[in-house]
């Protein structure tokens, strides 16, 4: 018996819209990146970009636990001498929730072409509204 390994014709992609009101930023993003890499397909193939698109929303209501808002410190390297800038997880959540959530995810994925390819299915939002109804996204319900 052969191993079945999916070719990128294959693939049917899906739209889902997740709402981050009140989920746990860590646990959110691994269940997000499982599905931008296509984990959840029994197609999945590793060296194939089989994941589906993922539309975030309410990225501003997400929330970290113990005390990690004030601990969790999110670095950054202007690639200059002494350019290294720090920020509390707290204060980036509020100024920037949607470049935290992509940056925590994108550590989920593979750092190769292929992630670089997955991270681009991912869209998130602050509010509750986005533009993509045209594609009729399913609402996915995240337990955590």
């Amino acid at each position: 018996m052969k191993t079945f390994m999916a070719k990128a014709d294959d693939v049917q992609r899906k739209w889902y819209v997740v709402d981050a009101e009140g989920k746990t930023l860590g646990r959110l993003a691994s269940v997000v990146a499982s599905i931008l890499r296509g984990k959840h397909k029994p197609i999945f193939t590793p060296n194939v970009d089989c994941g589906d698109h993922v539309i975030i929303i309410n990225a501003e209501k997400i929330v970290l636990t113990g005390k990690k808002a004030v601990q969790k410190i999110h670095y950054r390297h202007s690639l200059y001498p002494g350019g290294l800038k720090s920020i509390p997880y707290g204060k980036l959540l509020k100024e920037k929730p949607e470049y935290a959530l992509t940056k925590t995810i994108w550590g989920m994925l593979p750092h190769n072409r292929l992630g670089r390819k997955m991270i681009k299915k991912l869209r998130v939002y602050r509010g509750n509204e986005h533009p993509h109804q045209a594609q009729l996204p399913e609402k996915l319900e995240i337990m955590a």
